[in-house]
């Protein structure tokens, strides 16, 4: 047998390695497009399942909180049965339910599909892709692997809008998950390449530290998803009270009670020699706490933003489904170049210098825009902020999971993908329902204000909106606030004077919703010292 000569194994070795890499973000990817590829057709599949735009919404949070409550578990999982294993099993069952929704004609069956298969496939799925990128590449080459499957889930949720306006537009929204099938065998094909995470003893699982986990993060996450419809603190009008507070209070204190006594009881087994679900020496690893600190505050921004400037290029300026994905191509573009461009080009680079210069640059691009956003503005005023946004979040995504997955034994990372998948989840939670909800109570308070200053609009009127918006105005259109004027009978100078105020409005709250994402990036500087200064494996000065 003739020996392969040196050149050709390795060129084999990289020709393997680039598969596993585009296999590992491919999976990443499929995971991230459901957050944001049909955000822009809701109203059209709520019309063909016959449902309401708040009955999709509500499938939309629950794959959400499928997610978050299993995400730990799964990665435990993956520790037991192994982790190419648990990412292909999750893929198929990912699959299913991706054909599922496909399928689906009705509310209920959208929601076993999308909601609870492709959840619990998600939580089997991303704490696997962790743990295998540790277990195959190298230390000094997990930087720029962790940088580039980060980047592919970025780029999916900026891509997403595009994808899911094309496809209700020219196709049928159904195709969307119809070609994650496909992608989902594609997957399954190149696994086959994917080294395994070496097998060390076989854990056990923690039912109940999986129980108080599941049930603390899942009531957390859903207080926070309802904040926007039930207000954080005092109920908003017509949204259910307990004890004169927002239910919102009460779930997320609950939740955090809960996790309270998970992370109690599983010092309790930590005490007793039995294996917990999460180690609670972990949360005093200060470079792992400080990754994780990260991690949440980039996706808080990050799904904060991808919130905000939709809602401005589809709803205030009116844009198509298609054009507003196409104008939020220049934040992938620029991600896409940092996340791979920084490791390739300076791969000894400090990840705290890295981490520091892309919070200050996604910051940048939230001022930029707070303050070219006017009333007059067009669709090119978000090109330059989103350049910024998007070198920002490739920044952060080029070190934060090799400084992660590196602060703790290879054999944790499966562990740690959990946590880390965990803390995105939240965090991306948080970010939405902050910004929606700073965005609804500036603009409720500011169309207030203009339309009772308004010599255009008679007493009653003023009265009427006063009553009616307590709980919050909504964000509409000009042609949708035209409408509704027109079918209520208001004259031509009525309507004229609150199509101005709306204006004034949505641009107040949009940047309101801005501040409060541009003061998130700057609360992240000052955790940036956990971060370590050198990269993962290279020598210490």
């Amino acid at each position: 047998m003739t020996a392969k000569a040196p050149g050709a194994a390795a060129a084999g070795k990289a020709k393997d390695a680039q598969l596993v890499l585009l296999t590992l973000a491919a999976g990443q990817f499929l995971m991230a497009l459901d957050s944001s590829v049909m955000n822009v057709s809701i109203a059209t599949v709520a019309e063909d399942i016959g449902t309401t735009v708040s009955g999709l919404q509500g499938a939309i949070t629950a794959y959400t909180l499928v997610m978050a409550m299993l995400m730990i578990t799964g990665g435990k999982i993956g520790a037991l049965i192994g982790r190419r294993r648990a990412f292909m099993i999750g893929c198929v069952i990912y699959g299913c339910g991706s054909l599922t929704t496909a399928l689906a004609p009705n509310l209920s069956v959208l929601l076993l599909g999308w909601s609870f298969l492709e959840g619990v496939g998600a939580a089997l799925i991303l704490p696997a892709i962790v743990a295998l990128v540790a277990s195959n590449f190298a230390v000094e080459r997990r930087p720029a692997a962790y940088g580039l499957v980060a980047a592919a889930g970025a780029v999916a949720i900026a891509v997403g809008p595009l994808v899911g306006g094309l496809a209700t537009t020219f196709f049928s929204w159904r195709w969307v998950f119809a070609g994650e099938v496909v992608l989902v065998l594609a997957i399954l094909v190149l696994a086959r390449r994917v080294a395994d995470a070496p097998a060390g003893h076989r854990p056990r699982i923690d039912v109940l530290g999986a129980v108080l986990s599941a049930l603390g993060i899942g009531l957390f996450v859903f207080g926070v998803l309802r904040t926007s419809e039930w207000g954080w603190f005092l109920p908003k009008a017509g949204a259910p009270s307990w004890c004169g507070m927002s239910p919102v209070v009460w779930l997320m204190l609950a939740g955090l009670f809960l996790v309270w006594l998970f992370f109690r009881w599983e010092a309790r087994l930590v005490a007793r020699g039995t294996e917990p679900l999460v180690d609670p020496e972990l949360m005093r690893n200060r470079q792992l706490t400080g990754g994780l600190t990260m991690f949440l505050f980039q996706y808080l921004v990050q799904m904060g933003v991808f919130f905000v400037v939709p809602l401005y290029l589809s709803v205030a300026l009116g844009l198509s489904a298609v054009k507003t994905g196409v104008l939020i191509l220049p934040l992938s573009i620029s991600l896409l170049a940092a996340a791979i461009g920084i490791p390739r080009f300076r791969p000894d680079a400090s990840p705290r210098r890295v981490v520091k210069l892309g919070i200050l640059s996604m910051f940048a691009g939230a001022i930029v825009l707070l303050i070219t956003l006017d009333a007059d503005s067009g669709a090119a005023v978000v090109t330059v902020p989103l350049l910024l946004i998007g070198l920002g979040m490739g920044a952060l995504a080029s070190q934060l999971g090799a400084v992660t997955v590196s602060a703790v034994p290879d054999e944790q990372s499966a562990e740690v993908g959990g946590i880390q998948n965990t803390v995105t989840n939240l965090g991306a939670s948080i970010g939405t329902a902050v910004a929606g909800s700073i965005l609804i109570t500036v603009l409720t308070a500011s169309f207030l204000a203009t339309i009772e200053h308004s010599t255009a609009i008679p007493e009653e009127v003023k009265n009427q909106a006063n009553v009616r918006l307590t709980g919050g105005a909504p964000f509409l259109s000009d042609a949708q606030l035209t409408e509704a004027l027109e079918d209520a009978g208001a004259k031509s100078e009525v309507t004229q004077a609150a199509l101005d105020a709306n204006a004034t409005a949505r641009i107040d709250g949009l940047r309101a919703a801005l501040g409060i994402l541009a003061l998130a990036a700057l609360t992240a500087l000052f955790f940036t010292q956990r971060i370590p200064a050198t990269q993962p494996g290279s020598a210490r000065p």
